[in-house]
C-alpha cells in the first residue's frame, strides 16, 4: 500500500479532513518595545467601520490557480506577519505567523499537509508507515536530497536533526520528548520511530518543527546558520525591513521557478493590504478578521485555515505573577465578556467565544466555557486581595489599531471588578512574542492558540499539556496531561469529542488561559502568482510557484 494512501485512512479514521473551499528575528535585535498605555479605561471608540460578520469559511483554497505554463525567474515579494526571532526551528514556533513560512522554505519538511486531499502526505519522505497498533512507524526518505552546504540528507541526518530538536527549548519538543523513545537509522533512507503510546496521528508532528530537518553545521544560538533542503537558501537579512531567500539550483524537487522570494515587515495589517492593493507586494499573511474581509472583499487567491483560539488571553501562572493563584485566573475568566470583546475590537465582524472550540468547530461538544459573572469575579479578587494581591495586572498587546481597541475593552471590564490594570502595547509583534516566549515576563498577554480543525493535538500539547507550556508559562495540571494524552490515542471521531468535552469542563476549572473567538486566517497572494503549495498551519512551500507578470 502506498504510504500516502496510508496516510490518508489513518487521517480519515480520524475524522478530521478538511475540504477545498469553493467560495509570531535572527540575532540581530529587535525594534524597542513600544510605550505603557496605562490610565483609566473606557469602552473604546471605534476606529474602523467592518461588516457585520465575515463569512465561516472552510479550510482549503479560496479559489483555484489560473494553471498555464509556469514563468522562470523574478521574485515574489509577499508581506510577512512578523518578522520571525530566528529561523531556527529548535527555537522557533512553525506558524505562517511567526517565520514559518520561511523555515518551511529553507528546510522542507518530511510530511506536508496536503489541502486539496485533507490529509498529511510525505514530502522528503518516500513514505510514512505506521505499524498496526500506531506506536512505530517508518519512513523511508527520496533519494538524492542534499542539504544546501552539499551534505548528504538521509537517515542519519534525520535523527541527528531531530535529536538536537529534543534538547533545545522548541515549542513541540516537550511532546516529541513525552512520546518518541527511539529513533533508529534502520539503513540509509530509512528511520524507524519507537512511541511510548499510539499516535495514529504522528505524520502530523512532521511536518512541523521536528519534520524541519537542520543540516549538522548549523551551529546554535549567535552562530546559527539556516542550512537546510529546502528550495531556497538565506540570502540578505535586513533587520526590521526584510529578509531574502533565493532559489536552490540543486533542490531535490527540481530548480524553482522563482529565482528569490522577499518577505517584508510592514508596520501594521492595513498597510500590508495596501502594499497588495498598491501592487509592491504579491503576497500576504492575515489573520484579524476584518483584514480578512478585505482579503475577500478584493478577490484574492489564498489558502483559509480555521484557527480555535484565533485570539485567546495567555496567563502566566508562574510564581510571583498574579495568575498563580487560581482565584485570581477565575477572576478573570468571569469578567471579561468574549462577545463584548470582539464586538469593541472588530465590531462584529467576529463571534466572540470563550470555549476551547467554537460553535462553529467540528470539535465543539455540549460543555462550554462559564457565563460572565462579574459578582463573582470581584468577590474572589477580595478574597485574593485580603491575602496581600495588590489587584494590578500588566496587559500585553500590540499598538495597531484593533489591537488597542481590544487592550482598552479588556482594562475596563477588568477593572469593572476592581483590578488596576496598565496596558503595555508593543510596538512590533516580535516585541510581543519575546516578552512571551524568551523573557516570560507577563501577567495576561492577547495570543493565539491555533487550534487547528485539521488536527489540534499539536496546538492542545504546546498551550496546555506539562510537556510544551513551558514556552508560555501558563499552568496545567495531571488532570488535563491525562485527558490530551487520551485524545492523541483515541482512534474514532466520537471518542475523540467525549475527550475534548472533557478537556473543556477540565479548562473551566484551571482556567490556564481564556479563548476569546475562533479565526479564519489567510495566506494570500494575487492573481499574478500561481502554483502555490499549502502545508501546516497557513505555511506555502513556494518551489512551484512563479509570478506571471502579465
Amino acid at each position: 500500500m502506498k504510504s500516502q494512501t496510508r496516510i490518508g485512512m489513518v487521517m480519515a479514521a480520524l475524522a478530521v479532513t478538511a475540504l477545498v473551499a469553493t467560495g509570531c528575528s535572527n540575532t540581530a535585535s529587535q525594534p524597542p518595545a513600544g510605550g505603557n498605555g496605562g490610565g483609566n479605561a473606557t469602552e473604546a471608540p471605534a476606529q474602523n467601520t467592518y461588516p457585520a460578520t465575515v463569512p465561516e469559511m472552510k479550510d482549503g483554497f479560496l479559489k483555484a490557480d489560473e494553471g498555464g505554463d509556469p514563468v522562470e525567474g523574478g521574485e515574489l515579494r509577499w508581506a510577512a506577519y512578523a518578522e520571525p526571532r530566528s529561523l531556527d526551528p529548535g527555537v522557533t514556533i512553525v506558524s505562517a505567523s511567526t517565520g514559518g513560512v520561511e523555515m518551511l522554505n529553507i528546510y522542507d519538511s518530511i510530511t506536508r499537509w496536503d489541502v486539496e486531499k485533507g490529509e498529511f502526505v510525505p514530502q522528503t519522505a518516500k513514505s510514512v508507515e505506521p505499524n498496526a497498533t500506531f506506536d512505530e512507524w517508518t519512513v523511508t526518505l527520496n533519494e538524492g536530497i542534499t542539504f544546501s552546504d552539499g551534505t548528504a540528507y538521509d537517515a542519519a541526518a534525520v535523527k541527528a536533526s531531530q535529536e538536537r530538536y529534543a534538547s533545545m527549548p522548541a515549542p513541540e519538543a516537550g511532546t516529541w520528548k513525552a512520546n518518541v523513545t527511539a529513533v533508529e537509522v534502520v539503513d540509509p533512507l530509512t528511520v524507524k520511530y519507537t512511541l511510548n503510546k499510539p499516535w495514529p496521528a504522528f505524520a502530523a508532528i512532521l511536518s512541523t518543527g521536528p519534520g524541519m530537518v537542520v543540516a549538522a553545521g548549523v551551529g546554535a544560538g549567535e552562530t546559527f546558520k539556516p542550512i537546510g533542503a529546502g528550495p531556497f537558501t538565506l540570502g540578505e537579512w535586513k533587520a526590521a525591513e526584510s529578509i531574502t531567500l533565493e532559489a536552490r539550483e540543486d533542490y531535490w524537487g527540481g530548480k524553482p521557478h522563482l529565482d528569490s522570494i522577499t518577505g517584508v515587515f510592514l508596520p501594521d495589517p492595513q498597510a500590508t493590504l495596501d502594499s497588495m492593493a498598491a501592487g509592491s507586494v504579491s503576497a500576504a499573511f492575515v489573520l484579524q478578521p476584518n483584514y480578512v474581509q478585505q482579503v475577500l472583499d478584493a478577490g484574492y487567491n489564498g489558502l483559509a485555515s480555521g484557527v480555535n483560539g484565533g485570539t485567546i488571553t495567555l496567563i502566566n501562572a508562574s510564581e510571583g505573577f498574579p495568575g498563580n493563584d487560581l482565584r485570581i485566573r477565575q477572576a478573570i475568566q468571569l469578567a471579561v465578556d468574549p462577545v463584548t470583546l470582539m464586538d469593541r475590537a472588530f465590531e462584529g465582524a467576529v463571534q466572540g467565544d470563550g470555549s476551547v472550540f467554537a460553535d462553529s468547530s467540528v470539535w465543539a461538544t455540549e460543555t462550554r466555557a462559564p457565563k460572565v459573572d462579574r459578582e463573582k469575579a470581584k468577590e474572589l479578587l477580595k478574597a485574593a486581595m485580603a491575602d496581600g494581591y495588590d489587584g494590578h495586572l500588566e496587559y500585553l498587546d500590540s499598538n495597531d489599531p484593533v489591537s488597542r481597541n481590544r487592550a482598552t475593552a479588556v482594562q475596563a471590564q477588568l477593572e469593572a471588578v476592581g483590578f488596576t490594570v496598565t496596558l503595555e502595547l508593543t510596538r512590533t509583534i516580535a516585541d510581543r512574542i519575546k516578552r512571551i516566549s524568551v523573557d516570560k515576563d507577563y501577567d495576561i498577554s492577547a495570543w493565539s492558540l491555533t487550534a487547528r480543525e485539521a488536527d489540534p493535538l499539536p496546538r492542545l500539547m504546546s498551550n496546555m499539556h506539562s510537556t510544551g507550556t513551558q514556552t508560555y508559562q501558563t499552568y496545567t495540571s495531571a488532570e488535563m496531561d491525562a485527558l490530551i494524552e487520551e485524545f492523541q490515542v483515541a482512534t474514532t471521531k466520537d471518542a475523540q469529542l467525549d475527550i475534548i468535552d472533557q478537556i473543556q469542563q477540565q479548562m473551566n476549572k484551571d482556567v490556564p488561559f481564556l479563548p476569546w473567538a475562533k479565526f479564519t486566517e489567510v495566506f494570500t497572494w494575487s492573481d499574478d502568482v500561481q502554483g502555490v503549495l499549502g502545508s501546516s498551519a497557513s505555511t506555502v512551500l513556494l518551489s512551484k510557484a512563479w509570478v506571471d507578470a502579465k
